[in-house]
């Protein structure tokens, strides 16, 4: 079906202001994955702020133009899912990644995050990044380990002096 000019204009403006927001990309071929699935991933998708549109190819090349999301464009070949991560850099990758899990059709082409190219075989680098509240309380934990680790420290230390004053 043909695409008049103007609504491949919206679409492109539409693709290159979610790039130009977005923290991360993933792309994705979703071919033979049903419309039931689809609906799932992209409700999934909504909730964690992670933007999803089905793309042509040469839409997505020129809609990424100009963004750190030109290094996916040797990926653009096929059918095109490209999701773009607004709150978290990892939120759309771990998504696509837990969705191709139960999807033997769906296959994740590649990433990209700040300007650097993400092969599929190294998504996990992208998806098992931290949220922010996750790294807060990886950083809680640390700073109480060793703030408990100084005061048993500080309590051994007074209980030899007084042990010796004694």
């Amino acid at each position: 079906m043909a695409i008049k000019l103007e609504d491949k204009k919206a679409i492109v403006a539409e693709v290159n202001e979610a790039a130009k927001a977005a923290l991360s990309a993933v792309v994705a071929d979703a071919r033979g994955v049903t419309v039931g699935a689809m609906t799932g991933l992209r409700k999934e998708a909504r909730e964690a702020g992670v933007y999803v549109k089905v793309v042509r190819n040469t839409l997505a090349r020129r809609a990424v133009e100009g963004t750190s999301f030109e290094v996916l464009n040797d990926v653009f070949k096929g059918p095109t899912l490209i999701a773009f991560s607004n709150e978290h850099p990892g939120a759309a990758a771990r998504i696509f990644k837990e969705f191709a899990k139960g999807q033997d059709k769906f296959e994740i082409k590649a990433a990209a995050f700040e300007g650097k190219f993400i092969a599929a075989n190294q998504i996990d680098v992208l998806a098992t990044l931290p949220t922010y509240n996750e790294a807060i309380s990886q950083l809680m934990s640390v700073i109480q380990g060793a703030t408990s680790k100084l005061a048993r420290t500080l309590a051994a230390v007074r209980d030899k002096k007084e042990a010796e004053a004694a």
